[in-house]
């Protein structure tokens, strides 16, 4: 109960960014706001992951399906506490993100173990992209990116 309390309270205080939608959050806890040096707080990757809006995502036509890659936002994933998505105007759907390597030089890294960063569709289908972030301050940043925009070649 303690921790809903906390995550309510953090949404309500601004910290920077669109408060998360409270549906989403609820379950959410708001971590300290540390710099370390390693890029492990929104207060560390929020920069990085505004200045890179447009790499947040993209689409690769590949062998007769649609890819929806979220590498770059695994890559920064140690800020975030959630990656969500909207395919084609639909509702939002939690992707699920591995965990931080955090005793690692590099804590972002993607491994073999952490799974693939992407999704398959049928081919053509994705159109437009809406992705949600909730950073782990519970603060939120959104895009919305149509297929052409983040078409891989």
């Amino acid at each position: 109960m303690l921790d809903i309390l906390v995550a309510l309270i953090a949404m309500g205080s601004g910290g920077g960014g669109d408060a998360a939608p409270e549906a989403a959050t609820q379950a959410l806890v708001a971590e300290e706001q540390v710099a370390t040096g390693k890029f492990l707080t929104a207060l560390e990757v929020k920069p990085i992951l505004t200045a890179t809006k447009g790499s947040w995502v993209a689409v690769r036509d590949y062998d007769g399906q649609d890819l929806v890659y979220v590498t770059h936002l695994w890559a920064w994933r140690c800020g975030l506490v959630q990656i969500e998505m909207a395919v084609n105007g639909g509702a939002f759907e939690v992707w699920p993100m591995p965990d931080c390597h955090v005793d690692s030089p590099t804590p972002g890294a993607i491994t073999e173990s952490d799974g693939l960063p992407y999704r398959s569709y049928a081919a053509g289908s994705v159109q437009q992209l809406d992705v949600r972030i909730t950073y782990d301050d519970l603060s939120a940043d959104t895009i919305s990116v149509a297929r052409q925009a983040v078409l891989m070649p």
